[in-house]
């Protein structure tokens, strides 16, 4: 991921820490979008992914405007790619957190 992708999730994650912290109420949302910090990993995770396919799409409708060089064309492999990495570590660390969550619930 990029500095800005983590800022992303860094940021989602601090602010649902912030909402939903020692003093706040658990999964309750505020007027900053709050919610449980799972929900917020989730947001974080689908921006980042939005923003990576937006870039796969306007890379590949310059290619499809003509500029088809075969610096586009590896740009447009790598940057897919990336997004594919990016995808699975999303479903890793939900499936994760997830299993995670209801091993919790089992133990209380």
């Amino acid at each position: 991921m990029s500095t800005i992708d983590s800022s992303v999730l860094n940021n989602y994650i601090g602010m649902a820490t912030f909402t939903n912290g020692q003093n706040g109420p658990r999964g309750t949302s505020s007027a900053g979008g709050g919610g449980s910090w799972y929900e917020a990993m989730s947001r974080a995770w689908g921006q980042t992914l939005d923003g990576q396919a937006a870039k796969i799409t306007q890379m590949s409708d310059a290619i499809s405007a003509g500029s088809d060089q075969p610096s586009d064309m590896v740009q447009l492999t790598a940057a897919s790619l990336k997004m594919q990495f990016m995808s699975n570590n999303a479903a890793t660390s939900q499936n994760s957190v997830g299993q995670a969550l209801e091993t919790l619930g089992k133990r209380n």
